[in-house]
């Protein structure tokens, strides 16, 4: 099985997942200069430009955890990362959150303009889903279906459209942690949800406990994942997150530290955690990277 794992120049396992990630986006993303020249430039300087990759990195772990070849595993990889890419774009729109400035350069839509940064979006979304249909070789139509099935749903009403009309509905007005829990869960949740559960798909055998144990996993980082960033945006260094601080409260936006306080929201950062640990006692040592993610989100916790 080929894996991420630390390679012969040294790298560790992110570094290889990183790399190989980036491989495969530039690869499936059209030329810059095909012909329309200006919207493939656009679409990519939105994905190429410096990012966690923590999405597909997420569906590398959980392919290890499951014991899958990463060769079965590259589609969901790059489809869920243009989705986040998409999702970027639309969301620094004057019309949604308004900003200039993502992974420490300017927004797409101030790179190029509005027009070509709502097509970009546009694009990378379906890309997404032409390169799920496209199925590697080993995977079955009904598994290629089946995460045709998770990342849309992820996208969707029920996911992070509906999560980020929630999030614009909510502006200027005070929410309860439970409304702003459902909010993260389908803003941010759904999609970090789709990239555990997308290899599982892959496996039919997989134990129902063992799935639900992935789904819990996933929606307790997922949640966590959103808390984090919420408290970056109050206490973080610009020049460490490569967005500007402090936007969330110009723009009048419930946020978790706002409704439980910087105390509150570190400890459920926390608490979640410690759930998502538990979840993956079952495992055993393949599940080492989505162990390494959960405790990673403890760590960047401010």
């Amino acid at each position: 099985m080929t894996q991420p794992s630390a390679s012969r120049n040294g790298l560790s396992w992110e570094q290889c997942g990183r790399q190989r990630i980036e491989d495969l986006l530039a690869r499936h993303l059209p030329p810059a200069d095909l012909a329309p020249a200006r919207l493939h430039e656009a679409m990519r300087y939105a994905v190429l430009g410096p990012g966690k990759r923590a999405r597909p990195l997420l569906v590398y772990a959980a392919a290890e955890a499951l014991d899958l070849p990463l060769e079965l595993v590259d589609a969901p990889a790059v489809a869920v990362e243009l989705i986040h890419a998409y999702s970027l774009i639309h969301d620094d729109l004057p019309a949604m959150d308004d900003d200039d400035l993502r992974r420490g350069r300017p927004t797409t839509h101030r790179a190029f303009d509005e027009a070509t940064a709502i097509l970009a979006g546009d694009a990378l979304q379906v890309l997404a889903f032409e390169i799920l249909a496209r199925p590697a070789r080993g995977v079955s139509d009904a598994a290629a279906l089946a995460m045709i099935r998770l990342l849309a749903a992820a996208s969707g009403t029920r996911g992070m459209a509906g999560g980020q009309a929630l999030d614009l509905a909510a502006v200027g007005q005070p929410l309860p942690v439970a409304g702003i829990e459902e909010m993260y869960n389908r803003k941010t949740g759904a999609l970090i949800g789709a990239a555990v559960l997308m290899p599982a798909a892959l496996n039919a055998a997989l134990p129902p406990e063992r799935h639900r144990g992935l789904e819990r996993f996933a929606r307790c980082t997922g949640l966590a994942f959103q808390i984090v960033d919420d408290l970056l945006d109050v206490l973080g260094d610009p020049a460490a997150t490569g967005k500007a601080t402090g936007t969330d409260a110009r723009h009048g936006k419930p946020t978790y530290p706002a409704a439980a306080g910087l105390e509150g929201a570190r400890a459920r950062v926390h608490e979640l955690v410690a759930a998502a640990l538990a979840e993956l006692a079952g495992f055993g040592p393949g599940a080492r990277q989505l162990r390494e993610f959960a405790r990673e989100l403890g760590a960047r916790c401010p």
